[in-house]
């Protein structure tokens, strides 16, 4: 998936949006659920050297065991490396699976804001979670 790929499907995640808080060479993608409600980041999207890269949030026990198995998983660039990944999209990750990673992530950090902003995303709370 290229770095346009990339873009359209964290744009297309309910409630999200595009900001440059770190520079233009960093797209980071936030959520929220009303106009003036909190903002979070699910994404940090960067396209560089090392080619189009995505930092996602994920469970610490998942993230180390996709980076066990997938060798484009790495420790989250510049980011707690206990919840988040980096992910490079030039390897041999199919769509499905990117897919389903900033799914994951937008889950989590949608799971995080005021029940008030979930409810304003029509978001239904995580398996397994209180």
């Amino acid at each position: 998936m290229d770095y346009e790929g990339l873009r359209a499907l964290c744009l297309s995640m309910p409630g999200a949006f595009e900001d440059f808080p770190f520079g233009p060479e960093s797209a980071v993608y936030k959520v929220r659920g009303r106009a003036d409600g909190p903002a979070k980041m699910f994404a940090l999207l960067m396209q560089g050297n090392e080619g189009t890269r995505i930092n996602l949030k994920c469970e610490p026990v998942l993230a180390e065991q996709l980076r066990a198995a997938h060798p484009e998983i790495t420790p989250g660039y510049h980011m707690s490396k206990k919840h988040w990944n980096t992910v490079s999209a030039n390897g041999d990750l199919d769509r499905g699976m990117i897919h389903d990673l900033v799914q994951d992530s937008w889950d989590l950090v949608v799971d995080s804001l005021p029940v008030p902003e979930r409810t304003a995303l029509g978001w239904k709370r995580l398996a397994g979670r209180g």
